[in-house]
This record gives structure tokens, sequence and C-alpha cells, in this order.
């Protein structure tokens, strides 16, 4: 028997200019496997490998809902409405920390994979996307506690809360967008992974995460600039049985500057893409 194949049996490897690019969306889809393995990857480092594990997930918003109810609920007095004040802080801390999480883990993705991109071809943008994964199991942690402690002050969620899952994806594509920008830019001016915590700082005190804007008509117009203001109501509008009112102007302003960030931010990184390799 001949063991040599046939010509026709032998694959054959072509070298096209541009063929990476043209099929550039099929092959994130046929790298969808790699996604899941560094999602995978990302939630066990962060879960497996830490001291306290999962209670990290709970400890951190769980200080900030005592502090924030403090400052906002106590020293400065801001109304209730009706609401009991810790549940005000821990709703709108939600889709804060959702962002936050996705935001940091999407900006810092491509820095903590240099050792990957610069080695194998494959389509970039599966890591940020993947990095997007810790923030949601995150997001789920802190939800399963929030829930039981909603029904404990005595308030039901009503029919709102089938919106709650337009408003998560809302977030995650505001802090996708903004992701990716940092991320590309990152690989080329190190300086903004200190730039970045700076902007988190100044962004949870002008987000409505601690206070209710319907009771700041002089500033809600104002804060409803934030791209945020519209996921924040948007989500405690939600949990808490409507409760607490939607500002649609903001939630429009969120909507819109969703989609402004991630149509702008696969834009900017496809297009710096090819660089990262040599210069990461």
């Amino acid at each position: 028997m001949d063991s040599a194949a046939s010509p026709s049996t032998v694959p054959s490897i072509v070298l096209e200019a541009g063929r990476a690019s043209s099929h550039y969306w099929r092959d994130l889809w046929r790298y969808r496997e790699l996604a899941g393995f560094l999602a995978w990857r990302d939630v066990k480092v962060r879960y497996k490998q830490a001291s306290l594990g999962i209670a990290w997930a709970i400890l951190q918003p769980a200080v900030q809902t005592v502090l924030l109810t403090f400052v906002f609920g106590k020293l400065a007095k801001m109304p209730d409405g009706g609401v009991p004040y810790p549940l005000i802080v821990m709703c709108g801390l939600l889709p804060w920390q959702l962002f936050t999480a996705a935001f940091n883990g999407a900006g810092g993705s491509l820095v903590g994979n240099s050792h990957l991109i610069s080695k194998v071809y494959f389509p970039r943008l599966i890591v940020p996307i993947s990095a997007l994964a810790v923030a949601l199991v995150d997001f789920g942690i802190m939800l399963a506690i929030a829930v039981p402690v909603v029904f404990f002050f005595g308030i039901v969620p009503g029919w709102q809360v089938l919106f709650l899952p337009v408003f998560v994806l809302l977030a995650l594509v505001i802090a996708f967008g903004a992701g990716l920008w940092i991320s590309a830019l990152t690989v080329r001016f190190r300086d903004f992974r200190f730039i970045t915590p700076f902007i988190l700082q100044i962004g949870m005190f002008v987000s409505p995460v601690g206070y209710r804007t319907d009771f700041l008509p002089n500033w809600r117009e104002w804060l409803a600039l934030n791209p945020l203001a519209g996921v924040v109501d948007g989500v405690r509008w939600s949990l808490l049985g409507g409760q607490t009112p939607l500002h649609y102007p903001a939630l429009v302003i969120s909507v819109a500057a969703g989609l402004v960030l991630l149509l702008s931010g696969v834009w900017y990184f496809r297009r710096v893409e090819r660089q990262f390799a040599d210069i990461i």
C-alpha cells in the first residue's frame, strides 16, 4: 500500500494578504472555546486562589453599603422617599459594581494576557470579551444576596423585575465599550492604568449610587449626562417594585452612550489591533 497521501487529500495552506481581516468575525466565532477557557481561568483565579474566595464578592458591597448609608443617609440626610436607605444604596451598588468589574477587567485584559497575545494568532477581541465573565459572576452572587434582603425589608418586586436583564445588558455594553478604548490605549500608553481608578473614584459620586436623583431637581438633568445614571435608576426601579421612579431622559442617554461607546470602541480596537503584538 502506498502510504503517501494523494494530492487531493493533502490540506493546503493559503497565505493571502488581508485574509485574517476579511474573516475576522468568522474567526471570532471559531475561537469561542478560547473565550470560554479564558473566562473560566479568570473566574478560577478570582475565587480559588483567594483566601476568602467567594466572600470577596459579598464583603466589599456589604462594607460599601454600610459606609454610603451612613454618609448619605445619616450625615447628609438625603431623603429616602419611604424606602429603607440601605436598600437604596444596595440596589445602586449592584449595577455600579457590575460596571466597575467589567470595565476594569476589559480595560486591563490585553496587558494581563500579553504573553498570549505576543505568541499566537486569534482575534484579540476575545480577550476583553472573556474578561466580562468575572463581573457577571460577582453580580450574580451579589444579586442572590440582595433579593432576600429586599424581601426582608418588606418590599416585593413586581413586574418591573422582568426588565432587570435589560439594564444589566446595558451596563455591560457601556462597560465593554469603554473598556475597549481603555484596553487599546493602555497597550500604547501605560499611564491609563493609573487614570482608570481615578475616573472610577469620581464616577461613583456622580452616579446615583448612594442617593435618589428624583429628590435633586436642580441637579437631576446634569446627573443624567452620566451614562450610568439611567442604568442605576433602572436597576433600583426593577428590584424595588417601582417605588423609585425611572428618569427617561437619563435612560435615553444611557442607551445612546452605550451604543456610541460600543461601536466606536470596536472601531478603534480593530484599527490598532495589528500593533498589539509588537508593542505590548
